[in-house]
């Protein structure tokens, strides 16, 4: 067994720990908030949580909601899922799509809670394995003690196999629905696709986004109907079509592409949004 999956199983241990820990809400809590850059907006209260693992290692989620949420989104961030979260509140990594949008996601009145890594751990390939499943499943859990409202999955990009994966194995009863946003359906360099992480065993409300103009290689558009056919026991699983985007990257797969949403992220944020109210309404 790698050190990382150790790791991941340990987080779900602790994380368990720190539900049960609900009585007391401030619990491991750091106040912080992240400095604005050209591609986000500070959230006024948002906050660290960082959640001590029995092994002395440590997870830390950034959580952020206006007053009375409509929902909490888990939102899973792509690439090697390494967003770099400091005991401030700062962030060494803040241009994926799920992070730099989050003051978006709480002024439509969604409250988010974003992972971390542990120690900066790379989670290609881990992201459908069973042991993420139950991680995914306890940061849903621990989201159901920050408020009562529904919760979702988004995960975007890499972050889409383990949006998928949450959503196969948690009870339907502790999740509205489930959002993947550019995902990787064609192997790559993680050797894992959404196909992987058990679509056929998702039974929520679904919702696959696509970017005419993404030219990621691992995550083609043209796939999204494919996608959403896989979930065939979801009550609803669409395609969500949209268009444009500039690029600041080389690189294709890059954050700060159309594959991340970059120059259109109010559009896009607003569109899911919709979706979603008409889930929880």
């Amino acid at each position: 067994m790698s050190r990382t999956f150790q790791r991941i199983l340990s987080t779900v241990a602790m994380l368990t720990m720190a539900c049960a820990a609900h009585a007391d809400p401030h619990r491991n809590e750091l106040p912080g908030s992240s400095p604005p850059t050209d591609t986000q907006d500070v959230v006024p209260g948002e906050r660290v949580f960082d959640l001590s693992l029995l092994n002395g290692e440590h997870q830390r989620v950034l959580y952020a909601a206006p007053s009375s949420p409509t929902a909490t989104i888990v939102m899973l961030p792509g690439g090697a899922g390494d967003i770099g979260i400091e005991r401030t509140g700062d962030l060494r990594h803040d241009d994926n799509f799920v992070v730099r949008t989050r003051s978006l996601w709480v002024a439509r009145g969604y409250a988010v809670l974003i992972p971390d890594t542990v120690d900066g751990d790379n989670l290609r390939g881990l992201r459908s394995s069973p042991a993420y499943a139950a991680l995914v499943g306890e940061l849903v859990r621990f989201a159901h003690t920050k408020s009562s409202a529904p919760v979702f999955l988004l995960g975007t990009s890499q972050g889409s196999i383990a949006a998928m994966n949450g959503a196969a194995h948690l009870p339907a009863a502790q999740l509205a629905g489930v959002v993947l946003t550019e995902s990787v359906s064609r192997q790559g360099g993680s050797h894992e696709t959404v196909f992987q992480a058990s679509p056929q065993d998702v039974r929520v409300p679904a919702l696959d986004v696509a970017n005419h103009d993404d030219r990621c290689d691992v995550a083609p558009p043209e796939d999204a109907p494919r996608i959403a056919a896989a979930m065939a026991h979801s009550p609803q699983a669409r395609v969500l079509y949209v268009s444009g985007g500039t690029s600041r990257s080389s690189k294709a797969c890059g954050s700060m592409t159309p594959h991340g949403y970059y120059g259109i992220e109010p559009m896009v944020v607003g569109r899911i949004a919709d979706w979603m109210d008409t889930v929880v309404h």
